[in-house]
């Protein structure tokens, strides 16, 4: 490869158009968003989702399956110098690969049907690490989706791809979800609506895990509001042994679903 065909020009059109998607804004206008990493650019590229792969001689030497995935689907393959990627990147350590990747929607619907065990809802779930876990656990687990409230992060903010580490193109993630109707639309379908919070019954000895369930997370700061937790068939907390005076939300919220898998898979 010859040092001519490397993109070397941080202000080049190309790159100024993708670095802009680190912006909410653009990340709308555009209708794409920027996806950064071998795993996360893997996954859209077998959705077929990218546009540009901008990807370091390194990088492009050995991940040439990814390249030549993007590739074949029609997307731009731009191999570049490292400064070109430090300009892509919302942390300090690119990983020498990020691409440009058309967004898409899902509906509430293909989360929540007749077929469905097991459903997650965000509400005001602020922090984009917390959101990434939280989609990432829900991948792990088999959930049927994610539903994210109004006021919830945006699922293409960068900080949310980059935690989801990939899981954010394996199942539907409804951004801007009605979380009140979705819980009522669960229940009228038989599941169970569980909301996390401290003052709710003991996870593993007061609730039936097995059944069709909908788990609801709050806020980082404030949890989740009385209004929904009244309209919950229950409030649920998990045990504390140790000292500590609460756990993190997104490890909370894998504790939950784990648990609940488990209780599901165990019984199918």
């Amino acid at each position: 490869m010859s040092s001519d065909s490397v993109l070397d020009n941080v202000r080049a059109s190309a790159v100024v158009r993708a670095r802009r998607l680190l912006q909410h804004n653009f990340r709308i206008k555009d209708g794409a968003f920027l996806a950064e990493g071998p795993q996360a650019v893997r996954e859209a590229a077998l959705a077929g989702l990218v546009r540009d792969l901008f990807v370091t001689s390194e990088a492009h030497n050995r991940y040439l399956d990814i390249c030549q995935s993007v590739s074949e689907q029609g997307g731009r393959v731009l191999v570049s110098t490292p400064e070109v990627l430090t300009q892509l990147s919302s942390t300090q350590a690119p990983q020498g690969m990020a691409a440009v990747v058309s967004t898409w929607s899902n509906s509430v619907e293909e989360v929540l049907h007749s077929e469905s065990h097991l459903a997650v809802a965000c509400y005001a779930m602020r922090d984009p690490g917390n959101a990434g876990a939280v989609i990432r656990v829900a991948d792990a687990v088999g959930a049927d989706g994610v539903l994210l409230s109004h006021d919830s992060v945006e699922v293409f903010n960068p900080k949310v791809v980059r935690a989801s580490v990939g899981s954010l193109f394996h199942l539907p993630i409804v951004q801007d979800a009605n979380i009140f109707s979705a819980m009522t639309d669960a229940q009228s379908r038989g599941m169970q609506v569980l909301v996390a919070d401290a003052s709710g019954v003991n996870l593993y000895t007061e609730v039936d895990l097995s059944k069709p369930t909908m788990w609801v997370f709050g806020n980082e700061a404030w949890g989740v509001p009385q209004d929904i937790r009244a309209q919950a068939t229950q409030t649920v907390s998990i045990p504390i042994f140790g000292k500590a005076e609460s756990l993190n939300l997104a490890t909370a919220a894998a504790v939950c679903l784990y648990a609940t898998a488990q209780h599901q898979h165990a019984v199918r």
